[in-house]
């Protein structure tokens, strides 16, 4: 684990981003550079994750420094880039849409797809509309970086950012202060509930603004099972079908942030707060998948309340094809990662036809 920034470190970045240009901006961090590069999870996310948390919007060129829309699933180079994949088998033209994987699953509800064709290759119970849990969280973070928010405004988290449908535990404290971005990444990589509820709180019109926003998000993206009462999913009314899930995985392709931020396997947070002292909050990406590094995944989210049970989706790319893996409603951890490893499996070793 690399050591936390100081924040001498974080003043010279944004003294340096806000002066230079695009081609300029790098984040220096004990003594090394790291510019940034367009990768797709694996090991450039958290350098890259860190130059876009201290990037100046006002350096941003025609393109936005926080996003970036694309055809809905990275190319081979950014693939490759950020990730090795052990398997050896290769595909002569890719999956076989017209068969479902033959694998058995435990999980409630499952839907996987094929990312080039749009199409189901595996489905159980796709189309029943469940609780969702922290999966909305991904939701949360398009709808914040669509609003074109100063991502290092600094925000404080209040007493209400503590307070919604469940009680959950946190490692944060009312009058933390981060910049939105930060709160973001802790968001996706840690699932930190007050973190998705203080962005929603900063939306332009506010909290109920950013509801109305979310549900019509959904809508624009085609998903016509999706409900969402709040921010962080602890609300047992956030559903959605794992087909829908699967649609709004896949809008979120669309977003490098989301991309970066997700597959992040730690961060060293430093909070400020005035009266409970400054402190460094380490974190840990909720994904085991994602910790250990053994698969190609390029987005991912997990979540649990007991109305959802465990849950977990992501974008994957198995022998050079993109996938999106929905699991919903698993009855424990061991089940949810046991099911996607026989996902993954199947999708590495399965020959077309």
């Amino acid at each position: 684990m690399q050591s936390p920034v100081t924040k001498q470190q974080l003043l010279a970045a944004l003294i340096s981003l806000s002066l230079g240009s695009l081609a300029q901006a790098a984040l220096t961090i004990n003594g090394n550079t790291s510019n940034a590069k367009v990768s797709w999870g694996g090991a450039d996310s958290l350098s890259e994750a860190r130059n876009i948390m201290y990037r100046s919007n006002s350096a941003a060129t025609s393109s936005s420094p926080v996003r970036k829309v694309d055809n809905g699933f990275p190319t081979d180079s950014q693939y490759n880039s950020g990730y090795k994949a052990p398997y050896q088998t290769t595909y002569n033209n890719g999956f076989n849409s017209s068969a479902m994987l033959p694998i058995s699953t435990d999980s409630r509800s499952v839907y996987v797809m094929d990312l080039e064709t749009g199409k189901s290759i595996y489905e159980k119970s796709a189309d029943i509309a469940r609780p969702m849990a922290s999966i909305t969280k991904i939701m949360t973070a398009m709808v914040v970086l669509d609003s074109n928010l100063d991502m290092r405004e600094e925000i404080t988290l209040t007493a209400s950012d503590f307070v919604g449908p469940k009680r959950a535990s946190s490692n944060l404290k009312v009058g933390d202060r981060m910049n939105r971005a930060e709160f973001l990444l802790m968001a996706l990589m840690k699932s930190e509930n007050p973190a998705a509820k203080t962005l929603a709180r900063n939306y332009p019109g506010g909290y109920d603004a950013f509801m109305r926003a979310m549900n019509q998000k959904a809508k624009d993206i085609g998903m016509t099972s999706a409900f969402f009462g709040d921010p962080t999913g602890l609300d047992k009314r956030n559903v959605a079908s794992s087909s829908d899930l699967a649609k709004m995985v896949k809008a979120a392709g669309n977003y490098d942030v989301i991309r970066r931020f997700s597959t992040t396997k730690n961060y060293d947070f430093y909070v400020s707060n005035y009266s409970a002292g400054n402190r460094v909050y380490k974190a840990n990406n909720t994904s085991v998948l994602v910790r250990s590094g053994d698969y190609p995944i390029g987005i991912s989210k997990t979540g649990f309340i007991n109305e959802a049970g465990r849950c977990v989706v992501m974008e994957t790319r198995v022998n050079n094809r993109p996938a999106i893996i929905v699991i919903l409603g698993a009855d424990s951890s061991n089940t949810r990662w046991s099911d996607a490893k026989s996902i993954l499996s199947s999708l590495s070793t399965r020959q077309s036809v």
